[in-house]
């Protein structure tokens, strides 16, 4: 194995994975619910009263961010990812993770961030199964 040194990132990953857990943390003690986008996106699909309009603008943030960070920060500061699919491979990942999402009762934030913070079992078992087929598939991709 060799480390794509120009691209590695380990501070810039640190401080992602602080702001993120931070987020959780905040979120958890000011609203009592777990920062898991599957169950926020979720709630939106079975509205109940009252309940709609924090998600929306929790959404709504989460889109307005990256073009806020785009249009502040410096030309050039920070690239583009560069994604080796067309479009109908993203499509059918997009779906797969949002069929993975509902299977698993949650997404790798809620399960992974906020669920093993909280010692959850289920948590535990839902990301080492997120973990491990991600490991498996990157391994047949790889190698077959």
């Amino acid at each position: 194995m060799t480390i794509d040194w120009t691209h590695f990132t380990p501070w810039a990953s640190l401080a992602g994975g602080l702001v993120l857990g931070l987020a959780a943390a905040i979120f958890i003690l000011f609203n009592g619910r777990v920062l898991g986008i599957s169950g926020i996106v979720g709630g939106l699909l079975a509205p109940r009263a009252g309940d709609t309009g924090w998600r929306i603008a929790f959404l709504l943030g989460m889109l307005a961010a990256p073009a806020t960070f785009a249009w502040l920060a410096p030309a050039g500061w920070l690239d583009a990812p560069r994604i080796d699919a067309g479009h109908g491979a993203i499509v059918v990942a997009g779906l797969l993770v949002g069929f993975g999402t509902r299977l698993g009762s949650g997404c790798t934030s809620g399960h992974g961030v906020c669920g093993l913070s909280r010692l959850s079992p289920r948590s535990l078992v839902a990301t080492l199964a997120f973990m491990g087929a991600g490991f498996l598939t990157v391994f047949l991709i790889r190698h077959l």
